[in-house]
């Protein structure tokens, strides 16, 4: 391996570490001195790295909103024919299955949403108006295929959509399902399709 491809390695493993961290403790009781021991590197090679903790926040959730955006097809037809019906659906469906993978998504969204700062506004220009305008571009979900996308139906997905697996151990402890198997994740994809777009 080059010098450059450790480097690279390197920094991977603390934007992975800091994803894991974030989700897990927030923002602001995360400290870049347990990143740097959870991606097994010295304080200072993470320094090297990133600045601030800021910086690293912002790797991170460059890392996991990238990934829910390259995991989303790309929608071709109008949104209102038999085709763009079915590219909404798959759309919505792949969401489903990258929260699933990703539970992190979730704390990131309730960590920086909650607070009005920054950060918050950096990850709404940055990520979200961005993914916002991508889903009504899809013209979903909407019921009836009416209009823009409310800010409630956008908010009812993210939280149908990815609640399930931020909480995987409560659901498994309530309901004795696992929802992060296979099965449970198809059936609530299929669920979660058939609320926002129905067929």
């Amino acid at each position: 391996m080059s010098r450059a491809e450790q480097r690279d390695a390197t920094r991977q493993r603390i934007v992975d570490a800091a994803v894991e961290t974030f989700a897990e403790h927030g923002f602001g009781a995360s400290s870049t001195r347990d990143i740097a021991t959870r991606a097994g590197v010295t304080q200072g090679l993470l320094t090297y790295h990133f600045a601030s903790k800021d910086d690293l926040w912002r790797a991170a959730a460059d890392q996991v909103f990238g990934g829910l955006v390259a995991a989303l097809p790309v929608r071709e037809p109008h949104p209102r024919s038999e085709e763009g019906r079915t590219a909404v659906r798959a759309a919505i469906r792949s969401y489903v299955r990258f929260a699933a993978d990703h539970p992190e998504l979730f704390h990131f969204m309730v960590d920086a949403g909650r607070h009005d700062d920054n950060r918050m506004r950096w990850l709404v220009d940055t990520h979200l108006a961005p993914f916002f305008a991508g889903l009504q571009a899809l013209g979903g979900p909407t019921r009836g295929g009416a209009g823009k996308l409310a800010p409630h139906a956008y908010y009812a997905l993210a939280g149908a959509a990815s609640l399930i697996f931020a909480v995987a151990p409560e659901c498994a402890a309530l309901t004795g399902t696992n929802p992060q198997s296979s099965a449970s994740v198809k059936r609530h994809a299929d669920l979660i399709a058939d609320l926002f777009a129905p067929e």
